[in-house]
């Protein structure tokens, strides 16, 4: 059974930084591509990062320069850094993982910017 846990939200200030955590089990973690994912209220989930096993990444545009995407392998951790945070970048972020056919989600983690 695979399991995704997110952590490392909070609240901060406008053009502060966060570092997201996923921790993941009951996988052969290194061979899968992981993602993050985030849901504004009001909103639909929306696509934020991805990243291959060989560490190759992709971001959607309104992150990119901004986030950076890495994962430890050894530990079957995946991270989320996050800086010059906007308040439109308030959500809860979820990490996320297509394995076997199926598509498995952290339990997600608030992440509010605001002064």
């Amino acid at each position: 059974q695979v399991q995704l846990v997110d952590s490392g939200g909070g609240l901060v200030q406008p053009g502060g930084s966060l570092k997201l955590s996923c921790a993941a089990s009951g996988s052969i973690f290194s061979i899968y591509a992981m993602a993050w994912y985030r849901q504004a209220p009001g909103k639909q989930r929306e696509f934020v990062a991805r990243i291959a096993r060989d560490e190759s990444a992709d971001y959607a545009d309104s992150v990119k320069g901004r986030f950076t995407i890495s994962r430890d392998n050894a530990k079957k951790m995946v991270y989320l850094r996050m800086n010059s945070l906007k308040p439109e970048d308030t959500a809860v972020y979820y990490c996320y993982s297509f394995q076997g056919g199926n598509g498995y989600w952290g339990q997600g983690t608030q992440v509010t910017v605001s002064s």
